[in-house]
């Protein structure tokens, strides 16, 4: 299947699904078909969860160092903004005195 012909689901149908396979109560298979999905999908979803569950529980240590990243980024474009506008200023000087 193309990528262009391959299905879409939303992270919450994932989830959804996912936490259903945790569970146990059905097997991938049953799941696969009361939702229409590949086995192959839901054990892919199933093992990404796994291996980014710990994610969740750190997001406000993300969120802290992309804030902290934009300030950084904002401090340069500013040192930025001056360095070009010093070398205008200075000719702008010049040419006036000629």
């Amino acid at each position: 299947m193309s990528p262009k012909n391959r299905k879409r689901y939303t992270a919450h149908f994932k989830f959804q699904v996912v936490m259903e396979a945790i569970k146990g109560e059905k097997s991938v298979g049953q799941l696969a078909r009361s939702y229409n999905v590949h086995p192959i999908s839901i054990l892919r979803w199933k093992k990404e969860f796994m291996e980014r569950g710990p994610e969740i529980f750190s997001q406000k240590t993300t969120i802290h160092d992309y804030e902290r990243r934009i300030r950084e980024l904002e401090r340069l474009i500013g040192h930025k903004e001056v360095e070009i506008a010093l070398p205008k200023r200075s000719s702008v000087g010049k040419k006036s005195s000629l």
